[in-house]
Protein backbone atom coordinates (compact mmCIF):
# COMPACT_ATOMS: atom_id res chain seq x y z
CA UNK A 1 0.00 0.00 0.00
CA UNK A 2 2.59 2.26 0.69
CA UNK A 3 4.64 1.94 -2.09
CA UNK A 4 1.83 3.34 -4.31
CA UNK A 5 2.18 6.84 -5.74
CA UNK A 6 -0.05 9.20 -4.05
CA UNK A 7 -2.97 11.14 -6.20
CA UNK A 8 -3.85 14.53 -4.36
CA UNK A 9 -8.06 15.52 -5.62
CA UNK A 10 -8.82 18.58 -5.13
CA UNK A 11 -13.00 19.31 -5.46
CA UNK A 12 -14.96 20.77 -3.32
CA UNK A 13 -17.89 18.43 -4.57
CA UNK A 14 -17.80 14.60 -3.19
CA UNK A 15 -18.97 13.15 -5.90
CA UNK A 16 -16.30 14.35 -8.19
CA UNK A 17 -13.86 13.20 -5.87
CA UNK A 18 -15.64 9.29 -5.42
CA UNK A 19 -15.98 9.19 -8.86
CA UNK A 20 -12.14 9.84 -9.44
CA UNK A 21 -11.16 8.15 -6.32
CA UNK A 22 -12.75 5.13 -8.00
CA UNK A 23 -11.27 5.69 -11.44
CA UNK A 24 -7.32 4.96 -10.00
CA UNK A 25 -8.79 2.43 -6.92
CA UNK A 26 -5.96 0.20 -6.41
CA UNK A 27 -3.24 2.30 -8.71
CA UNK A 28 -2.40 5.29 -6.24
CA UNK A 29 -3.26 6.19 -2.90
CA UNK A 30 -5.67 8.86 -2.25
CA UNK A 31 -5.99 11.80 -0.59
CA UNK A 32 -8.43 14.16 -0.94
CA UNK A 33 -9.41 17.87 -0.13
CA UNK A 34 -12.01 20.36 -0.80
CA UNK A 35 -10.11 23.32 -1.24
CA UNK A 36 -6.69 24.72 -2.41
CA UNK A 37 -6.16 25.56 1.43
CA UNK A 38 -6.61 22.40 2.53
CA UNK A 39 -4.67 21.12 -0.38
CA UNK A 40 -1.77 23.22 0.80
CA UNK A 41 -2.27 21.72 4.69
CA UNK A 42 -1.75 18.23 3.52
CA UNK A 43 0.57 18.68 1.04
CA UNK A 44 2.76 20.59 4.11
CA UNK A 45 2.95 16.63 5.55
CA UNK A 46 3.09 14.51 2.73
CA UNK A 47 4.70 13.92 -0.73
CA UNK A 48 2.41 13.44 -4.21
CA UNK A 49 3.19 12.74 -7.34
CA UNK A 50 0.47 14.23 -9.11
CA UNK A 51 -2.66 16.71 -8.18
CA UNK A 52 -6.19 16.67 -9.60
CA UNK A 53 -7.93 20.60 -9.24
CA UNK A 54 -10.93 21.87 -9.96
CA UNK A 55 -10.50 25.39 -10.96
CA UNK A 56 -13.60 26.95 -9.81
CA UNK A 57 -13.70 26.37 -5.75
CA UNK A 58 -14.81 28.73 -2.79
CA UNK A 59 -11.90 29.72 -0.04
CA UNK A 60 -8.97 28.95 -2.47
CA UNK A 61 -9.56 28.11 -6.23
CA UNK A 62 -7.43 26.42 -8.34
CA UNK A 63 -6.01 29.09 -10.12
CA UNK A 64 -4.52 30.25 -6.40
CA UNK A 65 -3.48 26.32 -5.89
CA UNK A 66 -1.20 26.30 -9.36
CA UNK A 67 0.36 29.59 -8.83
CA UNK A 68 1.55 28.37 -4.39
CA UNK A 69 2.59 25.40 -6.11
CA UNK A 70 4.79 26.91 -8.76
CA UNK A 71 6.11 29.42 -5.97
CA UNK A 72 6.96 26.48 -4.26
CA UNK A 73 10.64 25.15 -4.85
CA UNK A 74 9.46 22.05 -3.29
CA UNK A 75 6.54 20.97 -5.60
CA UNK A 76 7.72 22.47 -8.92
CA UNK A 77 7.96 19.02 -10.75
CA UNK A 78 4.80 17.57 -9.52
CA UNK A 79 2.29 17.39 -12.22
CA UNK A 80 -1.08 19.51 -11.98
CA UNK A 81 -4.09 18.64 -14.49
CA UNK A 82 -6.88 21.18 -14.21
CA UNK A 83 -10.35 20.24 -14.48
CA UNK A 84 -12.97 22.56 -15.89
CA UNK A 85 -16.63 22.58 -16.98
CA UNK A 86 -16.96 21.95 -20.54
CA UNK A 87 -16.69 24.77 -23.36
CA UNK A 88 -14.09 26.72 -20.36
CA UNK A 89 -11.26 27.16 -23.13
CA UNK A 90 -10.02 30.23 -21.40
CA UNK A 91 -9.86 28.77 -18.09
CA UNK A 92 -8.00 25.83 -19.45
CA UNK A 93 -5.37 27.96 -21.49
CA UNK A 94 -5.30 30.01 -18.23
CA UNK A 95 -3.84 27.27 -16.42
CA UNK A 96 -2.18 25.76 -19.12
CA UNK A 97 -0.16 29.21 -19.09
CA UNK A 98 0.15 28.85 -15.20
CA UNK A 99 2.24 25.53 -15.08
CA UNK A 100 -0.77 23.19 -15.41
CA UNK A 101 0.42 19.95 -17.52
CA UNK A 102 -3.00 19.09 -18.48
CA UNK A 103 -6.99 19.55 -18.51
CA UNK A 104 -9.72 17.40 -18.00
CA UNK A 105 -13.83 18.42 -18.65
CA UNK A 106 -16.39 16.97 -16.99
CA UNK A 107 -18.68 14.86 -17.02
CA UNK A 108 -15.89 12.69 -16.44
CA UNK A 109 -15.04 10.10 -19.42
CA UNK A 110 -13.40 7.18 -17.30
CA UNK A 111 -11.16 6.58 -20.54
CA UNK A 112 -10.03 9.65 -21.61
CA UNK A 113 -9.39 10.39 -17.44
CA UNK A 114 -7.30 7.49 -16.74
CA UNK A 115 -5.30 8.28 -20.91
CA UNK A 116 -4.31 11.47 -19.60
CA UNK A 117 -3.07 10.84 -16.36
CA UNK A 118 -0.98 7.81 -17.79
CA UNK A 119 0.38 10.41 -20.33
CA UNK A 120 1.29 12.90 -17.79
CA UNK A 121 3.09 10.24 -15.83
CA UNK A 122 4.11 8.98 -18.66
CA UNK A 123 6.09 12.00 -20.03
CA UNK A 124 7.60 12.47 -16.74
CA UNK A 125 9.36 9.04 -17.19
CA UNK A 126 10.12 9.27 -20.82
CA UNK A 127 12.40 12.06 -20.16
CA UNK A 128 14.33 10.03 -17.83
CA UNK A 129 14.82 7.54 -20.29
CA UNK A 130 15.87 9.88 -22.60
CA UNK A 131 18.53 11.38 -20.65
CA UNK A 132 19.69 7.46 -19.80
CA UNK A 133 19.56 6.62 -23.69
CA UNK A 134 21.41 10.18 -24.80
CA UNK A 135 24.84 10.06 -26.60
CA UNK A 136 28.36 10.47 -24.66
CA UNK A 137 28.39 13.79 -24.92
CA UNK A 138 25.08 14.75 -23.71
CA UNK A 139 25.84 12.75 -20.58
CA UNK A 140 28.28 14.47 -20.30
CA UNK A 141 26.54 18.13 -20.32
CA UNK A 142 24.19 16.04 -17.83
CA UNK A 143 27.18 15.30 -15.30
CA UNK A 144 27.81 19.68 -15.40
CA UNK A 145 24.37 20.63 -15.31
CA UNK A 146 24.84 21.39 -10.83
CA UNK A 147 27.75 23.27 -11.62
CA UNK A 148 26.71 27.07 -12.13
CA UNK A 149 29.23 28.14 -14.66
CA UNK A 150 29.19 27.26 -18.33
CA UNK A 151 32.73 26.29 -18.50
CA UNK A 152 33.22 27.78 -22.29
CA UNK A 153 31.80 30.73 -21.44
CA UNK A 154 31.73 31.78 -18.25
CA UNK A 155 28.00 32.61 -17.95
CA UNK A 156 25.11 31.00 -16.27
CA UNK A 157 24.50 27.40 -17.64
CA UNK A 158 20.94 26.52 -18.26
CA UNK A 159 19.45 25.44 -15.12
CA UNK A 160 21.42 28.13 -13.11
CA UNK A 161 19.54 30.40 -15.49
CA UNK A 162 16.11 29.02 -14.80
CA UNK A 163 16.85 29.67 -11.25
CA UNK A 164 18.62 33.04 -10.96
CA UNK A 165 16.10 34.24 -13.56
CA UNK A 166 12.99 32.98 -11.77
CA UNK A 167 14.05 34.58 -8.45
CA UNK A 168 14.90 37.85 -10.09
CA UNK A 169 11.37 38.37 -11.64
CA UNK A 170 9.28 37.30 -8.40
CA UNK A 171 11.63 39.54 -5.96
CA UNK A 172 10.92 42.31 -8.47
CA UNK A 173 7.28 41.40 -9.20
CA UNK A 174 6.04 45.10 -9.76
CA UNK A 175 8.56 44.92 -13.05
CA UNK A 176 7.86 43.65 -16.57
CA UNK A 177 10.36 41.43 -17.38
CA UNK A 178 11.63 40.07 -21.20
CA UNK A 179 12.82 36.88 -22.21
CA UNK A 180 15.37 36.86 -25.11
CA UNK A 181 16.52 33.53 -26.37
CA UNK A 182 19.54 33.62 -29.51
CA UNK A 183 20.26 31.27 -31.74
CA UNK A 184 23.23 31.63 -34.60
CA UNK A 185 22.26 30.91 -38.03
CA UNK A 186 23.64 27.75 -39.49
CA UNK A 187 26.87 27.50 -36.72
CA UNK A 188 27.51 23.80 -37.24
CA UNK A 189 28.31 25.31 -41.06
CA UNK A 190 30.93 27.61 -39.69
CA UNK A 191 32.42 24.62 -37.12
CA UNK A 192 32.65 22.19 -40.71
CA UNK A 193 34.21 25.43 -42.31
CA UNK A 194 36.87 26.51 -39.27
CA UNK A 195 38.19 24.76 -36.59
CA UNK A 196 36.41 24.16 -33.46
CA UNK A 197 38.70 27.23 -32.00
CA UNK A 198 36.77 29.55 -33.84
CA UNK A 199 33.47 28.16 -33.44
CA UNK A 200 34.81 28.60 -29.41
CA UNK A 201 35.98 32.10 -29.85
CA UNK A 202 32.58 33.59 -31.54
CA UNK A 203 30.79 31.69 -28.38
CA UNK A 204 33.06 33.56 -25.98
CA UNK A 205 32.79 36.68 -27.64
CA UNK A 206 28.99 36.74 -27.54
CA UNK A 207 29.06 35.71 -24.31
CA UNK A 208 31.21 38.81 -23.32
CA UNK A 209 29.31 41.19 -25.16
CA UNK A 210 25.54 39.88 -23.67
CA UNK A 211 27.50 39.87 -19.86
CA UNK A 212 28.52 43.61 -20.84
CA UNK A 213 25.03 44.95 -22.39
CA UNK A 214 22.99 43.00 -19.75
CA UNK A 215 25.35 43.97 -16.61
CA UNK A 216 24.00 43.87 -13.36
CA UNK A 217 20.18 44.86 -14.67
CA UNK A 218 19.40 40.80 -15.90
CA UNK A 219 20.47 37.44 -15.70
CA UNK A 220 22.35 36.10 -18.63
CA UNK A 221 22.56 32.23 -19.77
CA UNK A 222 24.21 29.70 -22.56
CA UNK A 223 21.14 26.88 -22.55
CA UNK A 224 23.15 25.01 -24.94
CA UNK A 225 25.44 24.88 -27.96
CA UNK A 226 25.31 28.15 -29.61
CA UNK A 227 21.75 28.86 -27.82
CA UNK A 228 22.04 32.04 -24.77
CA UNK A 229 19.25 33.59 -23.40
CA UNK A 230 18.85 36.87 -21.20
CA UNK A 231 15.94 37.94 -18.81
CA UNK A 232 15.91 41.85 -18.42
CA UNK A 233 13.49 44.23 -17.47
CA UNK A 234 11.18 45.45 -20.52
CA UNK A 235 12.21 49.26 -20.10
CA UNK A 236 16.09 47.98 -20.53
CA UNK A 237 15.47 45.60 -23.30
CA UNK A 238 16.83 47.59 -26.78
CA UNK A 239 16.98 45.08 -28.96
CA UNK A 240 17.03 46.66 -32.12
CA UNK A 241 20.72 48.74 -31.09
CA UNK A 242 21.48 45.25 -29.46
CA UNK A 243 21.26 43.07 -32.24
CA UNK A 244 23.25 45.98 -34.44
CA UNK A 245 25.59 45.84 -31.47
CA UNK A 246 26.05 41.82 -31.51
CA UNK A 247 26.46 42.47 -35.67
CA UNK A 248 29.52 44.66 -34.94
CA UNK A 249 31.18 42.88 -32.34
CA UNK A 250 31.13 39.57 -34.57
CA UNK A 251 32.77 41.75 -37.76
CA UNK A 252 35.41 42.79 -35.10
CA UNK A 253 36.50 39.33 -34.66
CA UNK A 254 37.40 39.46 -38.74
CA UNK A 255 36.35 35.71 -39.55
CA UNK A 256 35.24 34.92 -43.16
CA UNK A 257 31.73 34.06 -42.71
CA UNK A 258 28.73 35.95 -41.80
CA UNK A 259 28.07 35.35 -38.17
CA UNK A 260 24.43 35.99 -37.98
CA UNK A 261 22.22 35.79 -34.35
CA UNK A 262 18.82 35.74 -34.71
CA UNK A 263 16.34 36.36 -31.63
CA UNK A 264 13.06 35.59 -30.01
CA UNK A 265 11.48 37.44 -27.12
CA UNK A 266 8.85 36.75 -24.97
CA UNK A 267 6.96 39.61 -22.41
CA UNK A 268 6.44 37.81 -19.16
CA UNK A 269 3.46 38.13 -18.06
CA UNK A 270 2.79 35.84 -14.98
CA UNK A 271 6.18 35.39 -13.02
CA UNK A 272 5.61 32.33 -11.79
CA UNK A 273 5.61 30.65 -14.93
CA UNK A 274 8.46 28.11 -15.02
CA UNK A 275 11.25 29.94 -17.15
CA UNK A 276 11.93 26.90 -19.08
CA UNK A 277 8.64 27.20 -20.51
CA UNK A 278 9.33 31.03 -20.58
CA UNK A 279 12.51 29.77 -22.67
CA UNK A 280 10.15 27.91 -25.21
CA UNK A 281 8.05 30.36 -26.09
CA UNK A 282 10.98 32.72 -26.83
CA UNK A 283 12.01 30.00 -28.59
CA UNK A 284 8.86 29.69 -30.87
CA UNK A 285 9.01 33.14 -31.96
CA UNK A 286 12.61 32.79 -32.81
CA UNK A 287 11.87 29.88 -35.53
CA UNK A 288 9.12 32.12 -36.57
CA UNK A 289 12.31 34.60 -38.59
CA UNK A 290 14.94 31.91 -37.95
CA UNK A 291 16.92 32.01 -41.65
CA UNK A 292 14.77 35.40 -42.77
CA UNK A 293 17.58 38.02 -43.03
CA UNK A 294 15.33 40.64 -43.47
CA UNK A 295 13.90 40.39 -39.86
CA UNK A 296 16.07 38.88 -37.36
CA UNK A 297 14.08 38.80 -34.48
CA UNK A 298 10.07 38.19 -33.06
CA UNK A 299 7.67 38.76 -30.37
CA UNK A 300 5.76 35.59 -28.85
CA UNK A 301 2.23 36.61 -30.15
CA UNK A 302 -1.22 34.96 -29.83
CA UNK A 303 -0.35 32.69 -32.93
CA UNK A 304 2.04 31.01 -30.97
CA UNK A 305 0.38 30.40 -28.39
CA UNK A 306 -2.64 28.72 -30.49
CA UNK A 307 0.59 27.00 -32.03
CA UNK A 308 1.32 25.68 -28.09
CA UNK A 309 -2.65 25.01 -27.19
CA UNK A 310 -2.47 22.44 -30.48
CA UNK A 311 0.68 21.46 -29.32
CA UNK A 312 -0.74 20.57 -25.85
CA UNK A 313 -3.65 19.13 -27.60
CA UNK A 314 -1.16 16.90 -29.42
CA UNK A 315 0.28 15.64 -26.70
CA UNK A 316 -2.48 15.43 -24.62
CA UNK A 317 -4.47 12.84 -27.03
CA UNK A 318 -1.63 11.04 -28.47
CA UNK A 319 -1.76 8.21 -26.19
CA UNK A 320 -5.34 7.63 -26.59
CA UNK A 321 -4.63 7.78 -30.61
CA UNK A 322 -2.33 5.26 -30.35
CA UNK A 323 -4.75 2.46 -28.35
CA UNK A 324 -7.72 3.31 -30.96
CA UNK A 325 -5.33 2.81 -33.80
CA UNK A 326 -6.47 6.50 -34.86
CA UNK A 327 -3.41 6.69 -36.40
CA UNK A 328 -3.11 4.74 -39.57
CA UNK A 329 -0.56 4.30 -42.86
CA UNK A 330 -1.09 5.66 -46.33
CA UNK A 331 1.39 4.45 -49.55
CA UNK A 332 2.76 6.27 -52.02
CA UNK A 333 4.07 4.21 -55.00
CA UNK A 334 7.70 4.43 -56.75
CA UNK A 335 7.15 4.09 -60.20
CA UNK A 336 10.28 2.90 -62.49
CA UNK A 337 10.43 5.35 -65.40
CA UNK A 338 11.55 2.47 -68.61
CA UNK A 339 9.00 -0.05 -67.32
CA UNK A 340 6.42 2.32 -65.99
CA UNK A 341 5.52 0.18 -63.32
CA UNK A 342 5.45 0.37 -59.20
CA UNK A 343 8.85 -0.75 -58.14
CA UNK A 344 8.10 0.26 -54.69
CA UNK A 345 6.63 2.49 -51.99
CA UNK A 346 6.91 4.91 -48.75
CA UNK A 347 4.68 4.53 -45.88
CA UNK A 348 3.70 7.49 -44.35
CA UNK A 349 1.19 8.18 -41.12
CA UNK A 350 -1.94 10.13 -40.71
CA UNK A 351 -3.70 11.21 -38.11
CA UNK A 352 -7.61 10.90 -38.04
CA UNK A 353 -8.79 12.82 -34.88
CA UNK A 354 -12.22 12.32 -33.69
CA UNK A 355 -13.08 16.06 -33.16
CA UNK A 356 -9.92 18.03 -35.02
CA UNK A 357 -10.48 15.75 -38.34
CA UNK A 358 -7.79 14.95 -40.17
CA UNK A 359 -4.37 16.33 -38.15
CA UNK A 360 -1.37 16.72 -40.51
CA UNK A 361 2.36 15.03 -39.96
CA UNK A 362 4.07 18.26 -40.04
CA UNK A 363 1.94 19.33 -36.99
CA UNK A 364 2.55 16.21 -34.79
CA UNK A 365 5.46 14.58 -36.07
CA UNK A 366 8.04 17.68 -34.66
CA UNK A 367 5.53 17.07 -31.16
CA UNK A 368 6.61 13.65 -31.36
CA UNK A 369 10.09 13.99 -31.70
CA UNK A 370 10.71 16.04 -29.33
CA UNK A 371 8.98 14.39 -26.36
CA UNK A 372 10.28 10.72 -27.77
CA UNK A 373 6.37 9.18 -28.42
CA UNK A 374 8.07 9.06 -31.95
CA UNK A 375 9.11 5.64 -31.44
CA UNK A 376 6.15 4.42 -30.16
CA UNK A 377 4.18 5.79 -33.64
CA UNK A 378 7.24 4.58 -35.61
CA UNK A 379 7.08 0.85 -34.58
CA UNK A 380 3.00 0.85 -34.80
CA UNK A 381 3.79 2.13 -38.90
CA UNK A 382 6.15 -0.76 -38.98
CA UNK A 383 3.86 -3.30 -38.29
CA UNK A 384 1.20 -1.85 -39.95
CA UNK A 385 3.49 -2.46 -43.07
CA UNK A 386 4.58 -6.03 -42.42
CA UNK A 387 0.92 -6.49 -41.96
CA UNK A 388 -0.36 -5.53 -45.19
CA UNK A 389 2.89 -7.35 -47.01
CA UNK A 390 1.98 -10.39 -45.14
CA UNK A 391 -1.89 -10.25 -46.36
CA UNK A 392 -0.31 -9.43 -50.22
CA UNK A 393 1.81 -12.23 -50.07
CA UNK A 394 -0.53 -14.44 -48.28
CA UNK A 395 -3.29 -13.79 -51.02
CA UNK A 396 -0.81 -13.96 -53.84
CA UNK A 397 -1.08 -10.47 -54.89
CA UNK A 398 1.49 -8.38 -56.46
CA UNK A 399 3.80 -7.77 -53.54
CA UNK A 400 6.60 -4.67 -53.98
CA UNK A 401 8.74 -3.57 -50.88
CA UNK A 402 7.78 -0.76 -48.64
CA UNK A 403 10.13 2.01 -46.88
CA UNK A 404 9.32 2.90 -43.57
CA UNK A 405 10.96 5.97 -42.03
CA UNK A 406 13.48 5.36 -39.05
CA UNK A 407 13.73 8.26 -36.16
CA UNK A 408 17.13 9.35 -34.82
CA UNK A 409 15.60 8.44 -31.52
CA UNK A 410 15.69 4.94 -32.45
CA UNK A 411 19.10 4.69 -32.20
CA UNK A 412 19.99 5.38 -29.16
CA UNK A 413 17.84 1.50 -28.22
CA UNK A 414 20.45 -1.18 -28.21
CA UNK A 415 17.14 -3.38 -29.26
CA UNK A 416 16.24 -1.78 -32.56
CA UNK A 417 17.48 -4.33 -34.90
CA UNK A 418 16.22 -7.30 -32.39
CA UNK A 419 12.65 -5.64 -32.71
CA UNK A 420 12.53 -5.68 -36.77
CA UNK A 421 13.79 -9.25 -36.61
CA UNK A 422 11.27 -10.06 -34.60
CA UNK A 423 8.51 -8.21 -36.36
CA UNK A 424 9.56 -9.72 -39.80
CA UNK A 425 9.84 -13.48 -38.29
CA UNK A 426 6.41 -12.54 -36.97
CA UNK A 427 4.92 -11.91 -40.10
CA UNK A 428 7.01 -14.47 -41.82
CA UNK A 429 8.72 -11.35 -44.07
CA UNK A 430 12.28 -10.83 -45.53
CA UNK A 431 14.42 -8.09 -44.86
CA UNK A 432 14.56 -7.00 -48.45
CA UNK A 433 10.51 -6.23 -47.87
CA UNK A 434 11.11 -3.58 -45.52
CA UNK A 435 13.48 -0.30 -46.48
CA UNK A 436 14.40 1.76 -44.01
CA UNK A 437 14.65 5.34 -44.41
CA UNK A 438 16.75 7.91 -42.21
CA UNK A 439 17.19 11.10 -42.69
CA UNK A 440 21.19 13.06 -43.33
CA UNK A 441 20.24 14.89 -39.96
CA UNK A 442 20.16 11.88 -37.81
CA UNK A 443 23.49 11.21 -39.31
CA UNK A 444 24.80 14.76 -39.22
CA UNK A 445 24.03 14.13 -34.95
CA UNK A 446 25.79 11.37 -34.14
CA UNK A 447 27.88 9.91 -37.17
CA UNK A 448 29.87 7.01 -35.61
CA UNK A 449 26.93 5.29 -33.70
CA UNK A 450 24.29 5.62 -36.68
CA UNK A 451 26.83 3.82 -38.99
CA UNK A 452 27.88 1.06 -37.30
CA UNK A 453 23.96 0.20 -36.78
CA UNK A 454 23.25 0.50 -40.62
CA UNK A 455 26.10 -1.58 -40.86
CA UNK A 456 24.24 -4.56 -38.85
CA UNK A 457 21.26 -3.54 -40.88
CA UNK A 458 23.06 -4.25 -44.01
CA UNK A 459 24.39 -7.25 -42.87
CA UNK A 460 21.22 -8.84 -42.11
CA UNK A 461 19.48 -7.84 -45.27
CA UNK A 462 17.92 -4.43 -44.88
CA UNK A 463 18.31 -2.04 -47.99
CA UNK A 464 19.35 1.75 -46.49
CA UNK A 465 17.58 5.13 -48.10
CA UNK A 466 18.95 8.41 -47.19
CA UNK A 467 16.04 10.79 -47.26
CA UNK A 468 16.36 14.43 -48.07
CA UNK A 469 19.42 14.38 -49.77
CA UNK A 470 21.04 17.31 -49.95
CA UNK A 471 18.88 19.46 -48.10
CA UNK A 472 21.32 19.52 -45.23
CA UNK A 473 25.09 20.61 -45.39
CA UNK A 474 27.19 17.73 -45.16
CA UNK A 475 26.02 15.56 -47.97
CA UNK A 476 29.37 14.95 -49.47
CA UNK A 477 30.98 14.12 -46.05
CA UNK A 478 28.36 12.07 -45.59
CA UNK A 479 28.59 9.83 -48.58
CA UNK A 480 32.27 9.30 -47.64
CA UNK A 481 31.35 7.76 -44.31
CA UNK A 482 28.06 6.35 -44.48
CA UNK A 483 26.70 2.62 -46.19
CA UNK A 484 24.04 3.60 -47.85
CA UNK A 485 22.16 1.75 -50.54
CA UNK A 486 19.77 4.33 -52.12
CA UNK A 487 19.61 8.40 -51.78
CA UNK A 488 16.67 9.67 -51.67
CA UNK A 489 16.87 13.08 -53.90
CA UNK A 490 15.35 16.30 -51.86
CA UNK A 491 11.96 17.79 -53.40
CA UNK A 492 14.00 21.27 -53.49
CA UNK A 493 15.55 20.58 -56.71
CA UNK A 494 12.84 19.02 -58.53
CA UNK A 495 10.97 21.92 -57.75
CA UNK A 496 13.71 24.43 -59.54
CA UNK A 497 15.01 21.69 -62.90
CA UNK A 498 12.64 23.61 -65.35
CA UNK A 499 14.56 27.01 -64.29
CA UNK A 500 17.58 26.77 -62.81
CA UNK A 501 20.51 25.29 -64.91
CA UNK A 502 22.34 25.38 -61.40
CA UNK A 503 19.98 23.14 -60.18
CA UNK A 504 19.99 21.08 -63.21
CA UNK A 505 23.72 20.49 -63.22
CA UNK A 506 23.81 19.72 -59.67
CA UNK A 507 21.27 17.02 -60.19
CA UNK A 508 23.18 15.68 -63.11
CA UNK A 509 25.90 15.41 -60.57
CA UNK A 510 24.63 13.90 -57.80
CA UNK A 511 23.12 11.15 -60.27
CA UNK A 512 26.73 10.44 -61.66
CA UNK A 513 28.46 10.51 -58.18
CA UNK A 514 25.44 7.67 -56.84
CA UNK A 515 26.27 5.74 -60.13
CA UNK A 516 29.95 5.72 -59.43
CA UNK A 517 29.30 4.87 -55.89
CA UNK A 518 26.81 2.14 -56.87
CA UNK A 519 23.87 3.76 -55.29
CA UNK A 520 20.24 3.64 -56.46
CA UNK A 521 18.38 7.18 -56.88
CA UNK A 522 14.57 7.92 -56.51
CA UNK A 523 13.58 11.48 -56.98
CA UNK A 524 10.83 12.58 -54.95
CA UNK A 525 8.11 15.87 -54.96
CA UNK A 526 7.70 15.04 -58.77
CA UNK A 527 4.39 17.10 -60.19
CA UNK A 528 4.53 17.38 -63.59
CA UNK A 529 5.20 15.97 -67.09
CA UNK A 530 7.70 18.61 -67.77
CA UNK A 531 9.91 17.68 -64.76
CA UNK A 532 9.45 14.35 -65.60
CA UNK A 533 10.93 14.84 -69.01
CA UNK A 534 13.87 16.61 -67.93
CA UNK A 535 14.34 13.55 -65.02
CA UNK A 536 14.59 11.42 -67.89
CA UNK A 537 16.79 12.91 -69.69
CA UNK A 538 19.35 13.05 -66.83
CA UNK A 539 19.09 9.27 -66.41
CA UNK A 540 16.70 9.49 -63.29
CA UNK A 541 14.92 5.83 -62.98
CA UNK A 542 12.93 5.90 -60.03
CA UNK A 543 10.49 8.56 -59.23
CA UNK A 544 8.47 9.21 -56.55
CA UNK A 545 5.15 12.31 -56.30
CA UNK A 546 1.65 13.51 -56.87
CA UNK A 547 2.37 13.24 -61.05
CA UNK A 548 1.77 9.66 -60.74
CA UNK A 549 -0.03 9.21 -57.67
CA UNK A 550 -1.07 10.84 -54.22
CA UNK A 551 -0.48 8.70 -51.02
CA UNK A 552 -3.19 6.95 -51.32
CA UNK A 553 -4.92 4.84 -48.21
CA UNK A 554 -4.19 0.86 -47.76
CA UNK A 555 -7.12 -0.68 -50.12
CA UNK A 556 -7.11 1.97 -52.78
CA UNK A 557 -3.11 1.14 -52.97
CA UNK A 558 -3.52 -2.50 -53.00
CA UNK A 559 -5.87 -2.23 -56.17
CA UNK A 560 -3.86 0.58 -58.06
CA UNK A 561 -0.90 -2.07 -57.56
CA UNK A 562 -3.16 -4.81 -58.97
CA UNK A 563 -4.00 -2.95 -62.29
CA UNK A 564 -0.10 -2.10 -62.18
CA UNK A 565 0.34 -5.72 -62.51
Amino acid sequence: MEDKPIMLIVDDAEINRVLLSQFFQGEYRILEATDGKEALELLASCRVNIVLVELIMPVMDGFELIAALRRSDAYTDVPIIAMTGKNDGDNEARAMEMGAADFITKPFNPTIVRSRVKNVMARLENEWRKLEQAAKDRQLREMHRYIERDALTGLYNRETFYRKAASLMQAMSGTSFDIVYFDISCFKVINDLFQTETGNLILKTAAYYFQAIIGEEGIVGRIEADHFAICIPSNKLHIGRLMEGLDNTMQSLGISHNVMFFAGIYPVSNAFLPVDQMCDRAHMALNKVKGNYMTRYAYYDKSMRDLMLQEQMIVRDMELALQEKQFCIYLQPIYNLKTNKIVSAEALVRWNHPVNGTISPAHFVPVFERNGFIVRLDRFVWEEVCRFLKRQKNNGAPLVPVSVNVSRLHFYNMDLLDFLMRLLEQYELTPDLLKLEITESAYTENPHQITSVIKEFRAKGFRILMDDFGSGYSSLNMLKNMPVDILKIDMAFVQEVENSPRANAILRFMLELSDALNMGVVVEGVETKPQIDILAGLGCEDIQGFYFSRPLPVPDFRTLLEKDA
